[in-house]
């Protein structure tokens, strides 16, 4: 068995929940608030902010990135989080087998070779659905707000990966949930998990 399976995905394709039913089924630990909170004590920052900072860029960093316009000024608050945030998942997966969700947990244990890189993705209008039906987003541009935060996501794991995010070829494994569904993708991934060599 795989024993750390690392779930990446776009804004409402409902990877969290597959993530958590995963960590069930297999009777492991599934980290998700959890990696905040611990960042957010190490780092002094509020747990909104590490939220926040932890997986999106800034709206100005966004721009710098395209722009090739940094002015390089010592580590930014983001960069602290960083740090921090990679020092935390890797002390989560010394404990043993879990469930990682997000937070560019398959890039920053991309060096072992007991992890199951997952990366969740789905059809923009049926996530759009699901933010409105699920998240209890307002209805009014649902499209362009999960636009929004895959952008920000993107940008944020180019930033610290110099890799792209949502390219399979950086995943073992890509699912649809809107075309597969939530319990089939937990199904397919659990079969891999304690089949995987």
């Amino acid at each position: 068995m795989k024993k750390i399976i690392t779930i990446s995905r776009e804004f409402g394709s409902g990877g969290r929940t597959i993530g958590k039913h995963l960590a069930e089924e297999l009777g492991v630990p599934c980290y998700d608030s959890e990696i905040i909170e611990k960042v957010a004590i190490e780092s002094g920052f509020a747990e909104e902010y590490v939220q926040e900072k932890g997986e999106h860029t800034h709206p100005s960093l966004l721009y710098s990135l395209f722009t090739n316009r940094t002015i390089y000024t010592g580590p930014t608050n983001e960069d602290k989080i960083w740090i921090i945030q990679c020092k935390v998942i890797k002390e989560l997966a010394e404990k043993g087998p879990c469930v990682i969700v997000g937070r560019c947990a398959d890039y920053i244990l991309r060096n072992r070779d007991d992890v199951m890189k997952v990366f969740i993705y789905g059809d923009v209008e049926a996530r759009a659905k699901r933010i409105v039906e699920v998240y209890g987003e307002k209805d009014d541009a649902p499209v362009k707000r999960i636009k929004d935060k895959d952008k920000r996501r993107a940008a944020y794991y180019q930033h610290y990966t110099d890799m792209n995010w949502g390219a399979s070829r950086n995943y073992h494994v890509c699912l649809d949930s809107s075309f597969i569904g939530i319990d089939e993708c937990v199904k397919i991934l659990k079969d891999i998990a304690l089949n995987a060599d």
